[in-house]
């Protein structure tokens, strides 16, 4: 049986005041697949994560969101199915981690007053603080709570609606090292624990990556480098021409890391 596609762009591009972000983007990402997103500053990765989340259309190509295509679905609808983890979340007043939580069944960064939760719905939130470690916080307000916290909050935010698809937007931003492998450890409970859902993470760091990746995608300049299996992507070659500086890779205990290697000046 063949696994369904979450994600189709096929010979995407992307202009924005008349300069080409993307170019010829093709990439396809099915059910249960856990992707990488990565390359350096300006390579185009935000704006491809915009497109996978329904923010931005092309100008040219196609892109088809669990099996919708871009510019002949209604957005709002589509947006319902997919999770979006921004560590920028420009929330300012102070909800409870509850109460941000809940703010996922109606996808806006405030509650909304005149929509009362449905138990199902307080109960869906309960669960996933729970799951995230977070009960003992529920009460507490965002404006209190530290990155790492914040980043699991939007996790439980993201997953309230039971979406397909989840997108996390270099969710490590701002985090100490123990932060981060908490956040690490909670994307792969999460991963094993809903194996038909498909993630990107996008990320600059390959320390970052979560144990459960299968796939990566490298980006530069605005066009895609190698996507594919993991192990096959993340190779000291790609990444080097990648990133345009030499980088050794290495993998051990399931986790990835990046060292520059020492170049003689000449």
């Amino acid at each position: 049986m063949t696994t369904p596609d979450v994600l189709r762009l096929d010979s995407v591009g992307f202009v924005r005041q008349s300069r080409a972000i993307l170019t010829d983007i093709d990439l396809t990402i099915r059910a249960g697949e856990r992707w990488a997103l990565i390359g350096p500053n300006g390579a185009g990765k935000s704006t491809i994560l915009s497109l996978c989340g329904a923010e931005q259309h092309p100008t040219h190509g196609t892109v088809h969101v669990l099996g919708h295509q871009l510019g002949r679905v209604e957005i709002r609808k589509l947006r319902e199915s997919i999770g979006h983890v921004n560590p920028r979340h420009p929330l300012r007043s102070p909800l409870t981690i509850r109460e941000v939580v809940l703010t996922g069944a109606t996808g806006t960064t405030e509650l909304m007053d005149h929509r009362k939760p449905a138990p199902e719905t307080l109960a869906r939130a309960d669960e996933l603080i729970e799951m995230l470690g977070l009960r003992a916080l529920a009460s507490a307000p965002w404006t209190n709570l530290s990155q790492g916290e914040r980043g699991r909050t939007l996790i439980a935010r993201a997953l309230l609606s039971d979406p397909q698809l989840l997108l996390l937007d270099e969710p490590s931003t701002g985090l100490d090292v123990a932060a981060r492998e908490r956040l690490l450890q909670t994307v792969d409970r999460l991963h094993r624990t809903h194996p038909e859902l498909a993630t990107v993470l996008v990320t600059h760091h390959l320390e970052e990556l979560p144990e459960t990746t299968t796939h990566a995608v490298l980006v530069t300049g605005g066009r895609i480098l190698a996507a594919g299996p993991v192990d096959e992507v993340l190779t000291t070659a790609l990444v080097t021409e990648c990133f345009d500086y030499p980088i050794e890779i290495a993998h051990q205990d399931g986790r990835w890391s990046a060292r520059g290697v020492a170049t003689t000046a000449p």
